[in-house]
């Protein structure tokens, strides 16, 4: 008899994962997947809601797959317990996070309760899979960020680099769930990843992201703050690209070995995934303008200049992200390709048409 495989994806709501839900949809189908959100209003929850509406009408169409989403908080340990109780996953993707720099500056509380506490929830919960002689948890997959490189000097970033440097509270939870991780491994011998996603970004994406911001503003007739005087270097990283590293990741948990005093060598890996291609802040924004006008969502004739101001450095932000992905072509033999235009030709299609502007 085959039994359907169940992943559990925290944060289905959210941007990457979201994709990610469709693709195994499309692609692992018949597949279990229970997703957690809180829905919370960081950004539009209409672009949320869009999201879980895509999710559904994919699932409808996979009739052979389940899809099961819950609406709950990471912190709430109860639920997280419950969910794991219920569902047993095999595999559990944790994509919930407070995510941006900036807004860490503001809101830490919020990072606090999502970024540790929840994260602890899922570790703690992945621990107590094994409970009883059970199969448990095969393989915990989440979500660090390039933040964690603080900041390094040298580039590109390696995840043999020292990370001990973040410069924003952000920075500093994505470090801290790769610790705890760590400690879990070898504690309980729970295979985990983490990976370091670089800029990611596509179509319905997150609004307090550049790429996404700059469209808003633009068509309001605001200025847009190009940083550092336009002398930022980001990896830019379609999102199809983020969600093919981490399927072809999650099926493939690092091996459970015992080392030379018998006790386990913690299955912990980490990997950076990222366009290793970093484009100048202001050649960004020149394909993003002219895409803008492609898609129709600007005038043709746009006074673009007249809206640009370029502006020092901000808090918390690095002047480079740049990716080593080596250890991610090696060990998958994947890489992400996707052109920035070609990227960003998507963002505005899809923004003309869900604003309808």
């Amino acid at each position: 008899m085959y039994i359907m495989q169940t992943i559990l994806v925290t944060g289905a709501a959210g941007f990457i994962g979201s994709n990610l839900v469709l693709e195994l949809l499309r692609s692992l189908s018949p597949v279990q997947i229970i997703g957690l959100d809180n829905m919370n209003d960081y950004y539009d929850v209409s672009i949320k809601e869009y999201r879980l509406e895509q999710i559904a009408a994919s699932a409808a169409e996979h009739s052979d797959s389940q899809w099961i989403f819950i609406k709950g908080n990471l912190a709430d340990k109860a639920l997280i317990d419950k969910i794991f109780a219920d569902y047993k996953p095999e595999i559990v993707v944790n994509l919930a996070a407070q995510a941006g720099v900036r807004y860490s500056i503001t809101n830490p509380d919020a990072y606090i309760e999502s970024n540790l506490i929840g994260f602890y929830n899922i570790l703690e919960a992945c621990r107590h899979s094994y409970d009883n002689g059970a199969k448990g948890v095969e393989h915990l997959v989440y979500a660090s960020s390039s933040s964690v490189y603080g900041s390094n000097k040298k580039v590109p970033y390696s995840t043999d680099d020292k990370v001990d440097n973040p410069v924003s509270l952000y920075a500093a939870t994505k470090k801290s769930n790769e610790l705890l991780a760590h400690a879990y491994s070898k504690l309980y011998n729970i295979p985990s990843t983490g990976l370091r996603f670089f800029t990611v970004y596509g179509p319905a994406g997150r609004p307090d992201m550049a790429y996404f911001g700059f469209t808003n503003k633009l068509l309001a007739g605001k200025t847009i703050e190009i940083f550092n005087y336009g002398n930022c270097k980001r990896d830019f990283t379609y999102v199809d690209d983020i969600v093919e590293g981490v399927k072809r990741v999650m099926q493939a948990p690092p091996e459970r070995k015992v080392g030379e005093d018998g006790l386990p060598l913690p299955p912990y890996k980490v990997y950076n995934i990222g366009n290793s291609h970093p484009e100048n802040l202001l050649d960004f924004v020149t394909i993003l303008q002219e895409e803008l006008l492609r898609a129709g969502v600007l005038p043709a004739d746009y006074d673009f200049e007249a809206h640009k101001k370029l502006v020092p450095m901000q808090p918390g932000d690095v002047p480079v992200t740049y990716a080593d992905t080596t250890p991610l072509e090696r060990d998958f033999g994947f890489k992400p390709s996707t052109p920035l235009r070609e990227g960003l030709r998507k963002f505005a299609e899809w923004y003309k048409k869900f604003y309808n502007c």
